[in-house]
């Protein structure tokens, strides 16, 4: 009988073993579980990063094109700074030039004006002339 008790307990001893290395896989395959949660938490976390940094690069390429427009809206503002300010010379030029003619026409006109005065004038003496004339052909006939 004592033969089968050591038997029994040997028996029993290993399957305690037994269960204890059980127990050591379960506990490993659960560490290797939560290495492998570890590694998938890091994944995601990576691929968030790469998602901010796709967020970040698409900001980044949106801020550039509003650059771009920013620098046409202000070539366009430039070209048409430029546009009016041709615009303004050429008025100014036409004003000038109708400046210039007025003027030139205020003193043709004053010359002509001058001319018909002294025509007039001419006039004048020849009638005074004509006046005389005639009295000195009264005095003679006297």
């Amino acid at each position: 009988m004592p033969w089968t008790r050591e038997v029994e307990r040997e028996r029993e001893v290993e399957r305690e073993r037994e269960r204890e290395r059980e127990r050591e896989r379960e506990r490993e395959r659960e560490r290797e579980r939560e290495r492998e949660r570890q590694r998938e938490r890091e994944r995601e976390r990576e691929r968030e990063r790469e998602r901010e940094r796709e967020r970040d690069r698409e900001r980044e390429t949106e801020r550039e094109r509003e650059r771009v427009r920013e620098r046409e809206r202000e070539r366009e503002r430039e070209r048409e700074r430029e546009r009016r300010e041709r615009e303004r010379k050429t008025e100014i030029k036409k004003e000038v030039e109708k400046g210039v003619y007025r003027e030139r026409a205020r003193e043709v006109e004053k010359e002509r004006e001058r001319e018909r005065e002294r025509e007039r004038e001419r006039e004048r003496e020849r009638e005074r002339e004509r006046e005389r004339e005639r009295e000195r052909e009264r005095e003679t006939e006297i």
